[in-house]
């Protein structure tokens, strides 16, 4: 292997290749140009790479191939006669050959070898390059690295020589992806095992130029120049072949350096011994596409290099993945046994992967019926692309996907895959390559299922998409959705419009979109999700419509909404939020309270909504009353600020002032005499206290005369327990002090008698069990216990409990220390009782007229000598 120059395989490569790749003299006189416009030679094959790989379209679909040529001349060179004859037929044979094996891992012709005087030709799928191109390129690189080392390290060291293998036109800068190789091992596996235990066959030439890359990055096995049929009874036998000799020309034979060591030395072959060309072929790839053996077609060489092959081996493998180190070591022993079956081979690590799965289930898809496609299509390729290389999404899934756009029965399922390349390809990736399908996808007829799958993409597809092509292909098959006579279109349509509304023309919008809409919604109302899909639809172009022209049509639809579905009352309350809260919408609080809030207030009592979602309705229907609240106040400020007089509240005020709460009509009592007279130092004194902060005035009765409520009762403190109806409602019983200790009812020591008022049974007597003073204050001024008072009328207490006793002709009862500055009796006289009758002393029995505040009248016992006097 050093003794073999290092672009021995390139140099090869190289010669053959030299003819010009537009010659189209050769081919004119064909018979295969009747069926093919053939183009430029893209790459070659074959036994000493003799066929040239041509581009090519059929005449009768357009549909694209490979036209694979082969010029009589070249073997013209070999200067033996029958030569030029042998090689011929060996090259139909091998046409032959892969017609008749079909399988879709071998390279499928599509059209018979056709012969001229000059040439043979036929035409196959198309085709990218030979793996033996490939790995000439990559071997012509190492070559150009190990040559520039040389000259870095020598600098007298002359430039590159003109015998340095150049890049040759037809051969294609190509990298392969660890998934690629990994599936190309694979599908020559599965094509060497049908030729084994299908075809029964072994192939004896499985080498670089025998492997075809299609275009989609498939490798598919052909040369199938030198088959031998093996034993049927024992497929394990080894049957009889010729071992490589110089003797016959190199085209007639297969390629020595891939040959394996039992039929170079003992002439015999079975299926182990392509096992063995697999394997160096796999150690070609992962050694910079240079063979582990380069005998140079030198027998010699071949036998010396093959001493030193497991060394070799050993070197190159741990460029191998590690999944595959050890199936290849095998594949490359010298002992057949030690080799692993085709049918083993599958099985290992290496190749459990799910991507490979899916790549491999992708070539047989056309085998497949209708319903594996799909569920292929839909599940299984959309859950292993991103397992995909994105240099395989464009190479190996895309033309697969193109095939299958006329086939309405998959569509829908080719679709999930195709919008996926779709998002991730970029602008001018959909131009160039997408573009032309999907007009076709757009425009041609579809099934029900495919029109909504791409009715929900379809932002996807117009984010790619020209401004003129969204005009002429995908809006009006928008349009045209909405007549549909299917639910599912109808409401992939609404789906369609919120996801592309930018799109589409505000008039556009006004004219066919809102009505379309509006028309799906009355016909679906029973249904959650089409009402669900309408109101995202509304909410969505409620920005692009012209927003007072539409207000009254979006409050009709959400006025439509039946359903209590928690989800669409969140999205209603949103909506009736935006045309509230937007003045430019122009809802007003009239229509908010007529319309929608009695819509509104009976969802607070759904038991579906959850406590967030209650909330938030709760939390709306409080804002849209605060805002009325506030309209109203404003707006009937502005109406009593316009009003001529405010005069029309005065009766209103008085009647609910407090001040007249127990005002009753005006009346005299006859003979009732109100005399004033000079007040003692100490009831100046208790007036003084009174109006200020001291203790009988200010603390006891809870205000000053300069309170607001001075006029009022001042006893709310004193008797914490009294009741308002206690000073209006009930009638007071009146305690009258005698004259004289030989008064009726009582002595002067005894207190004052008890007089029943007529609202009392005429034999119950009740006397007060409240004390006016603080205890000491008042045994302190009275000399003993208090008197009883009635319950409702506070004791009037005297300045001294002499004056009582006294026979003066006019008796003070002044309001003493307890008093306020214009004495209790006066203030009982304003809230309490009027007006009291002027008592006669010359009959004491006499019954005297009382009014008390219920206008009714009661009646007193005359006390004699008895002046009623108002201390002002």
């Amino acid at each position: 292997m050093d003794g073999m120059p290092a672009g021995t395989m390139f140099s090869k490569f190289k010669n053959t290749s030299s003819t010009p790749v537009t010659q189209q003299t050769v081919i004119d006189g064909n018979p295969i140009k009747q069926y093919f416009d053939i183009g430029k030679q893209v790459a070659c094959a074959g036994p000493e790479l003799a066929w040239r790989i041509h581009e090519g379209h059929r005449k009768n679909d357009g549909k694209e191939c490979s036209v694979f040529v082969f010029e009589k001349k070249i073997a013209e060179k070999l200067h033996k006669p029958r030569r030029k004859e042998t090689i011929t037929e060996i090259l139909k044979n091998s046409v032959k050959n892969l017609e008749r094996f079909r399988h879709p891992k071998m390279l499928q012709v599509i059209h018979t070898v056709e012969e001229s005087s000059d040439t043979l030709a036929f035409a196959t799928e198309p085709v990218m390059a030979s793996l033996a191109n490939i790995l000439a390129y990559h071997e012509s690189k190492t070559y150009e690295n190990v040559m520039q080392a040389n000259s870095g390290s020598n600098q007298n060291a002359q430039p590159s020589s003109p015998s340095m293998p150049q890049r040759p036109a037809h051969a294609k800068e190509y990298t392969f992806l660890d998934i690629e190789l990994k599936c190309g091992f694979l599908q020559l596996v599965e094509a060497m095992t049908f030729l084994h235990y299908s075809g029964h066959v072994i192939h004896r030439n499985i080498c670089p130029a025998s492997i075809f890359i299609t275009k989609r990055g498939t490798w598919k096995l052909g040369g199938l120049e030198f088959l031998e049929r093996m034993n049927e009874t024992d497929i394990n036998d080894f049957i009889t072949c010729q071992p490589w000799t110089t003797r016959i020309s190199k085209m007639a034979q297969p390629n020595l350096d891939f040959m394996p060591p039992e039929t170079q030395l003992h002439s015999k072959c079975s299926l182990l011994s392509d096992m063995f060309s697999l394997g160096l072929v796999i150690c070609a790839v992962f050694n910079r596409g240079r063979p582990i053996i380069q005998s140079g077609n030198v027998p010699a060489n071949y036998i010396k290099q093959l001493e030193s092959l497991d060394e070799n081996v050993q070197k190159m493998l741990p460029r191998v993945p590690v999944p595959l180190q050890e199936a290849t070591s095998r594949l490359v022993s010298r002992d057949p046994t030690a080799r692993p079956t085709a049918q083993l081979l599958q099985l290992i690590k290496y190749f459990v992967d799910p991507a490979v799965n899916a790549l491999k289930f992708l070539d047989v898809v056309n085998m497949k019926d209708t319903s594996q496609k799909s569920q292929f299509y839909k599940v299984t390729l959309m859950e292993s692309m991103p397992l995909i290389p994105k240099k395989l999404w464009w190479q190996n899934l895309w033309p697969m996907l193109q095939s299958e756009i006329n086939n309405g029965e998959v569509l829908a399922a080719v679709l999930h895959p195709v919008l996926t390349l779709l998002q991730d390809a970029s602008k001018p990736e959909y131009e160039s390559v997408m573009a032309p399908t999907m007009k076709i996808i757009l425009s041609g007829p579809k099934s029900i299922q495919a029109t909504v799958t791409l009715l929900e993409n379809l932002h996807f597809v117009i984010e790619k998409t020209p401004p003129a092509d969204i005009v002429t292909d995908i809006m009006p098959m928008l349009f045209s959705s909405f007549e549909s006579s299917t639910i599912q279109v109808q409401n992939a349509a609404v789906v369609a419009v919120t996801n592309v509304y930018d799109c589409i023309t505000e008039m556009s919008i006004k004219r066919l979109v809102l009505p379309k809409v509006k028309s799906v919604f009355d016909k679906n109302l029973t249904d959650p999700k089409i009402v669900q899909n309408v109101l995202i639809c509304i909410e969505s172009l409620m920005d692009r419509m012209d927003k007072p022209e539409v207000t009254d049509e979006i409050l009709t639809i959400l006025a439509g909404v039946e359903i209590p579905d928690p989800d669409l009352i969140m999205r209603s309350v949103r909506i009736y939020q935006r045309l509230f809260f937007d003045s430019s919408y122009g809802l007003t609080t009239e229509a908010v309270a007529n319309n929608v809030l009695p819509l509104l207030i009976p969802h607070t009592i759904n038991p579906h909504l959850s406590f967030e979602q209650y909330c938030f309705l709760l939390e709306a229907i409080q804002a849209f009353l605060e805002s009325i609240d506030r309209q109203q106040r404003t707006r009937l400020k502005m109406e009593n600020l316009t009003m001529s007089s405010p005069e029309r509240h005065r009766t209103l005020r008085h009647q609910y002032s407090t001040d007249n709460m127990n005002a009753i009509p005006p009346f005299n009592i006859p003979n009732l005499r109100i005399d004033q007279r000079k007040t003692s130092s100490a009831e100046d004194m208790a007036r003084k206290n009174s109006g200020g902060s001291g203790m009988l005035g200010g603390w006891w009765f809870g205000c000053s005369p300069s309170s607001p409520d001075s006029n009022f009762l001042r006893v709310a403190n004193a008797f914490p327990n009294r009741r308002l109806s206690d000073n209006t409602l009930m009638t007071p019983k009146i305690r009258i002090a005698p004259s004289c200790a030989s008064s009726p009812g009582g002595t002067p020591g005894s207190g004052l008698p008890t007089r029943r008022h007529s609202s009392i049974g005429p034999q119950e007597r009740r006397g007060s069990t409240i004390n006016l003073s603080p205890p000491t204050l008042a045994r302190s001024m009275i000399g003993g216990s208090m008197p009883n008072t009635s319950s409702s009328v506070p004791f009037l207490l005297s300045s001294s409990m002499q004056s009582i006793r006294s026979r003066r002709t006019s008796a003070a009862l002044s309001s003493g220390p307890l008093g306020s500055g214009s004495g209790l009796l006066q203030q009982l006289g304003s809230g309490m009782v009027r007006q009291f009758t002027s008592v006669s002393a010359n009959n004491p029995n006499q019954m005297i007229p009382v009014i008390n505040i219920n206008n009714q009248r009661q009646n007193v016992r005359k006390c004699p000598s008895l002046n009623i006097t108002f201390t002002q």
